[in-house]
């Protein structure tokens, strides 16, 4: 594992925009200097050879007429211009400085490029000029080439740091902002401006503050519902208990208070129960043992305890199969605890003499003849404390985290688990595991 770089050893953002800018502002210029220079000294040579054509022919004309001291005249007039004058003899002697001869006898004594210097034949002489001089146009148009280059780095650098800060600025902010959300508060808000992506992560911080401040709430809200529903029981069970402490209550009247503090500390143990179950649904060691499970088994055995518990409680109990078996690759244990959680929900809602359903076919389904629920309560059904504290003044409910459990567990099988009305006029809860 590489170790983790040092906050003094990253580079900003604006320093990386500015060495980016330089670094494509001086290939830029380079590239386009070359090519230019390229092109430039194309055209230049083109327009000397043609310029160096023209006084060939009238070079060539001037020396059919004037003798030996007009042709030394016209060669030392041309020579000042930076051009040599070879005289070719009848029989293809050259005469003239060696090097201007060597380029015309390197052209096979016809117009041509040797090398550096142009070359134009004309009868009886020729003129050699070097299209590249050190002190000359070349040299310049280098310079150029380099001061635009300077110029367009120092501007790049500009541009750069200018443009770095100007994107940094909204990301340091957000920074910010992300560095105090991280100190508990959640009333600001990063910048969402500056370009697409930068606007995007501003976005998605502010995202996150919401989703944050929502979550806390419903936390606060779920802790404030679980120490009511814990104070209740705890009432019970220690005034009972000082009671029973105090003398107060004695003889046939003990058996009563009892069962009475027996059922409170049930009702203690199941709300501590399925916190400890639904807290460890989102660890990495939750424990699922997936294995070939006949359902219509799994539901014939929960069948026969519900229905004594519906029976006691003077609800009828219905149970519906198929003809044939069900198999499906789960967690039998787990499976189980997701039908008890929803025949405890079903059975607590509903009144004597209203029925409990409990029904496999393709899925499986627990419907019930409470009162059921509002189009909206079901959207919200399985989240934490939600129907208990809006109902926990106007109907029997539970520890408030039954059916957020059942649709830990139902996910953590594969499956899916979505609730609606139920023909039989209260809720219906649908599993739906995948197939085997």
């Amino acid at each position: 594992m590489n170790p983790p770089v040092s906050r003094a050893a990253r580079t900003s953002l604006a320093f990386r925009i500015t060495a980016l800018c330089l670094v494509v502002a001086g290939v830029a210029v380079v590239v386009a200097g070359l090519v230019s220079a390229r092109l430039v000294l194309t055209a230049s040579r083109e327009v000397t050879r043609e310029a160096l054509a023209d006084q060939a022919d009238v070079v060539a004309e001037q020396l059919g007429e004037v003798g030996r001291p007009g042709r030394l005249r016209v060669a030392e007039v041309l020579r000042g211009q930076g051009i040599a004058v070879v005289l070719i003899g009848p029989d293809g002697g050259l005469v003239g400085d060696p090097q201007a001869v060597r380029a015309v006898r390197v052209t096979g004594s016809k117009s041509g490029i040797a090398g550096t210097r142009l070359v134009e034949v004309r009868p009886g002489v020729a003129l050699v000029q070097g299209v590249e001089s050190g002190n000359g146009p070349g040299r310049r148009l280098f310079r150029n080439i380099a001061f635009a280059l300077g110029v367009g780095l120092l501007v790049a650098a500009v541009a750069g740091l200018l443009l770095g800060k100007l994107v940094a600025r909204p990301l340091r902010q957000t920074a910010a902002v992300a560095r105090t959300m991280s100190g508990g508060r959640r009333d600001l808000r990063a910048p969402e401006h500056g370009p697409a992506e930068v606007a995007e992560v501003g976005g998605a911080v502010n995202a996150l503050a919401d989703a944050l401040a929502r979550s806390e709430a419903r936390q606060r809200e779920f802790l404030l519902s679980v120490s009511h529903e814990l104070r209740t029981p705890l009432t019970a069970v220690t005034g009972f208990a000082e009671s029973l402490a105090d003398g107060v209550v004695s003889g046939p009247e003990v058996p009563v208070v009892g069962r009475t503090i027996q059922q409170e500390a049930h009702r203690l143990d199941r709300l501590v129960t399925d916190l400890l179950d639904l807290a460890r649904l989102g660890a990495d060691d939750f424990r699922v043992d997936l294995a070939p499970v006949d359902l219509a088994e799994l539901v014939k055995a929960a069948a026969e305890v519900w229905r004594t518990r519906c029976a006691a409680k003077g609800v009828e109990f219905r149970l519906e199969l198929p003809p044939h078996p069900t198999v499906r690759t789960t967690d039998a244990r787990r499976l189980r605890q997701v039908l008890d959680g929803l025949l405890e929900n079903a059975l607590r809602l509903t009144p004597a003499g209203r029925p409990v359903v409990l029904s496999l076919h393709d899925v499986l389904q627990v419907r019930d003849g409470g009162p059921g629920l509002s189009e909206e309560d079901y959207q919200v059904a399985f989240r934490k404390g939600a129907l208990h504290a809006k109902y926990e003044r106007s109907r029997p409910v539970g520890t408030g985290v039954g059916l957020a459990l059942v649709h830990g567990l139902v996910t953590r099988l594969g499956g899916t688990i979505e609730a609606g009305p139920a023909p039989e006029g209260g809720a219906a809860f649908t599993v739906r595991l995948p197939d085997a």
